[in-house]
């Protein structure tokens, strides 16, 4: 079984049609995973016993009518906690770590019998933009395997892509859903900050993680985000806002919707075929009946430096509870307890993890907090204004979701200022907690080029009604790893 030519509406009608039953649509799963995993290596863990039971369950009680979920495997980014089932974030430091509870986004899937069938790989603690940090393995590109698949949520990007499951759960902290899933050629939501609960996910930095989620159509990701958002009494940055249907506004109508087109995001360091692509796309929505127009973003170019003094300044915060005291690796033959810490973390954690905990502490240093920390707070919110000024006058902003396409495996590790910078384009909406989406907008040298749709906060209703409309009007989503369409 694979999902490259079927969407969840299908996949519903043939269980509530009991052409195929929950439990054969699980097994069939896992039997392609078990396939085709060494190709991509998407999975850290997979969940048979687990994921048959459950399903079994969801026969038994029959699939739900109103629901698109119910029935559906999906995979699961290795940062979210799975009551049981071992959770790691990619990392030494947690390997045989089973959580004791489910995360908030995982019981919402099972309340929507929805079918998790395995962890996905990451960036180890979701740090990294290529997939490359994980502790465990290196996944592949879903349509070339000899470039990277994007970061950190390489795992989830990479089965969606290659067709393995329907959909998918990832985050996002400073384009984790986004990047991967432009290499991939997916559809990749980072909800609002506040959307979606963040409880029971292993944290990076706090102010600017979100759960999000990747499916191959705009219609799916709408479904899939109606199903995950909503307030968690467990995580008191939740929103109390209503929960729409995300799906209700697909008409594919976005005649007089006004588009802003960011000069910033084309600039230098922007590959000239990445442009050409997504301009051809922004002319595209405007043969739809879109207004555009060029804005600016000023404080854009401070984004990649300011967000890895506040990223790693909170994750030096978060990350010290991995001691090796109450789970996770712990160091041998140590001596002393502050042995014991050092060991640990020193064995525990990988390289990049370690140069984020020590460049965040040293930015929340005595000497150093006036100097960095606050001025990069600063300009988070100069940042935040420039996107205020725009969307007092338009819908929608629309821009590359990343400066170039997929490249080959430790094509830039001489230089990881390269590698941080690819995350420019995506920083900015972590900064200032909007909706951002990345979905296809054609190809360069047979790689897949992705668009980022930013809307305004808590507006994901109108960032997928345009999505929708391109989606629909140019059909690329038919088009997948192999050729074959």
């Amino acid at each position: 079984m694979n999902f490259l030519h079927t969407d969840l509406t299908t996949l519903h009608e043939q269980l509530l049609n009991r052409e195929v039953s929950a439990v054969e649509l699980t097994k069939a799963t896992l039997a392609n995973i078990a396939a085709t995993d060494s190709k991509y290596e998407a999975y850290i863990t997979t969940m048979e016993d687990e994921a048959i039971e459950t399903a079994a369950a969801v026969d038994a009680a029959g699939i739900d009518a109103n629901n698109l979920l119910s029935g559906i495997p999906y995979g699961i980014k290795d940062n979210i906690l799975t009551k049981g089932v071992q959770t790691t974030a990619a990392s030494h430091i947690l390997e045989g770590f089973k959580p004791v509870f489910d995360a908030t986004v995982v019981e919402k899937m099972r309340k929507a019998g929805a079918i998790g069938v395995g962890k996905t790989n990451l960036d180890e603690f979701a740090m990294g933009s290529t997939g490359e940090t994980s502790y465990y393995k290196t996944t592949k590109n879903a349509w070339d395997q000899t470039k990277v698949p994007g970061g950190s949520s390489s795992g989830s990007a990479v089965t969606v892509g290659a067709g393995q499951v329907p959909f998918a759960l990832g985050t996002d902290t400073g384009g984790s859903i986004r990047q991967p899933a432009a290499f991939n050629g997916i559809v990749g939501m980072k909800p609002s900050y506040g959307r979606v609960s963040r409880f029971g996910v292993v944290a990076f930095a706090s102010s600017l993680d979100q759960v999000g989620q990747f499916t191959r159509t705009v219609k799916d990701n709408a479904a899939v985000l109606s199903a995950l958002a909503g307030q968690d009494a467990n995580d008191q940055t939740t929103s109390n806002r209503a929960v729409p249907d995300f799906t209700a506004s697909l008409n594919g109508d976005i005649k007089g919707l006004k588009i802003a087109v960011p000069k910033e995001y084309f600039g230098a360091g922007v590959n000239a075929a990445v442009k050409d692509i997504v301009r051809q796309a922004i002319n595209q929505l405007e043969a739809l009946g879109a207004i555009v127009d060029e804005v600016s973003l000023p404080h854009t170019k401070y984004g990649v430096a300011a967000y890895y003094i506040l990223g790693s300044a909170e994750a030096s915060s978060n990350l010290q509870r991995f001691d090796g005291i109450r789970y996770g690796f712990r160091a041998k033959d140590v001596k002393t307890l502050e042995d014991l810490y050092v060991q640990t973390r020193t064995q525990g954690f990988g390289d990049e993890v370690k140069q984020r905990i020590m460049l965040g502490t040293y930015a929340l240093s005595a000497g150093a907090y006036e100097k960095f920390f606050k001025q990069a707070a600063q300009v988070r919110t100069l940042m935040n204004q420039d996107f205020d000024k725009v969307f007092a006058d338009y819908d929608l902003i629309v821009a590359p979701a990343t400066p170039n396409v997929a490249y080959g495996f430790g094509q830039n590790e001489d230089d990881p200022e390269i590698t941080y910078m690819n995350d420019v384009l995506t920083i900015p909406v972590n900064m200032a907690g909007l909706p951002g989406l990345s979905i296809n907008a054609g190809f360069s040298n047979g790689l897949p080029v992705g668009m980022q749709l930013i809307g305004d906060r808590f507006a994901e209703e109108t960032v997928y009604r345009v999505a929708y409309a391109f989606e629909q009007a140019t059909r690329l989503f038919e088009q997948v790893p192999g050729g074959d369409k």
